[in-house]
């Protein structure tokens, strides 16, 4: 009889966590067998090796520029979290250059915020960050997604555990 009611106990507890589990948005994109796991700054220092791989990723855009026939993203590469969110709250990993086809509108991709992207690597440029001397990966953008506040913070949950007094304010 024990044994029921202390199942009992924990299936709230189970349930409480399977909700909040169960609420993180799925995978933007899917990933390929082929598609590298290194980083924008791995591939900077070796950009031939990962030639024509498949990548998803993602960070703060920088700066949007825009060309005769295609437009370029400059991010500041974070990794990703199980939803393909960049994780701006983690250390950056890099630069890469987003290289999208047409015409980009800087008021879409604003300096700052959040995006995830699919593509291929094609090749490296040379450029600066600042006054230091910096290799840009290219990649040919197949897919993106410039992300919302509301989307950033789906699926995040805002249970927290501790001991003490505490106020917050939203």
């Amino acid at each position: 009889m024990r044994t029921t009611a202390r199942s009992l106990l924990c299936l709230p507890a189970l349930l409480v966590l399977l909700s909040v589990l169960g609420c993180a948005p799925a995978p933007l994109y899917k990933a390929t067998a082929q598609a590298t796991a290194a980083t924008p700054f791995q591939v900077a220092q070796a950009p031939e090796r990962y030639a024509g791989g498949d990548i998803i990723w993602g960070g703060r855009i920088v700066q949007v520029s825009n060309f005769n026939d295609h437009s370029e993203v400059e991010l500041l590469a974070y990794p990703l979290d199980g939803s393909q969110r960049p994780k701006a709250n983690d250390s950056g990993n890099g630069r890469f250059i987003a290289v999208l086809p047409g015409y980009a509108e800087p008021l879409d991709y604003p300096a700052g915020a959040l995006m995830t992207i699919s593509g291929k690597l094609n090749g490296s440029r040379a450029g600066k960050v600042g006054a230091a001397d910096y290799v840009f990966p290219l990649i040919t953008v197949a897919q993106s997604h410039v992300w919302t506040a509301d989307e950033m913070n789906k699926g995040r949950n805002n249970i927290h555990f501790g001991v003490g007094v505490g106020v917050g304010i939203h």
